[in-house]
């Protein structure tokens, strides 16, 4: 019980670090924050400081909801404890503690977080986003319906009730973090990939 609650906090605080920060004040860019749309996350950073940052920050995100989720299964957590687990590390990276509990939408951790789970989920996740931002040319609608079938992946994959609830709660997250990019979806001014807003 105490090493399961010292792998959720763990989870939080490592889900709490803002990888989009940290590259921009290591390469000397400006806090992505205080730029474009002022979400730290790799989107923002890469229009405000390029490929480089944007894919350092990308990459920090992903294993920072991969690494805590390998971590609790390699010490045999599973279902409801590896759950919130991989729930903690997704929350720390919407909620960062280190930066005022306000952190970016989730994307790029919450794929680490299923990837973690089981390659296949992570694998079917990203597929999805491929696919549909591909047909829409918009990123966001991409994550949205990710989101939206990530639950039946890990469902049809897992077949674990409480690993299966975490990705919908993480569905529901994903909504409210992109409910500005849904009212621009439904109003037709979205911006479409490798356009600027």
């Amino acid at each position: 019980m105490i090493l399961q609650i010292i792998l959720i906090i763990a989870a939080y605080l490592i889900g709490s670090l803002s990888t989009a920060i940290i590259t921009c004040k290591l390469l000397g860019l400006p806090d992505p924050r205080t730029q474009g749309s002022g979400n730290p996350g790799a989107t923002n950073v890469l229009r405000s400081g390029g490929k480089k940052a944007a894919i350092i920050t990308l990459t920090g995100d992903l294993l920072k909801g991969l690494i805590p989720v390998l971590i609790a299964q390699a010490f045999g957590l599973s279902g409801l404890a590896l759950a919130l687990v991989a729930l903690a590390a997704f929350l720390g990276h919407l909620f960062p503690a280190y930066h005022g509990f306000k952190g970016g939408k989730g994307v790029a951790t919450g794929l680490g977080v299923l990837l973690g789970l089981h390659w296949a989920v992570g694998v079917a996740a990203l597929v999805t986003w491929l696919l549909a931002a591909g047909i829409s040319r918009i990123s966001s609608m991409g994550a949205l319906v990710a989101a939206t079938l990530t639950p039946i992946w890990i469902a049809l994959i897992l077949g674990d009730f409480w690993l299966t609830m975490t990705g919908c709660i993480m569905m529901i997250l994903l909504y409210w973090r992109h409910w500005s990019n849904i009212q621009r979806i439904l109003a037709g001014t979205e911006p479409k990939i490798g356009r600027k807003s």
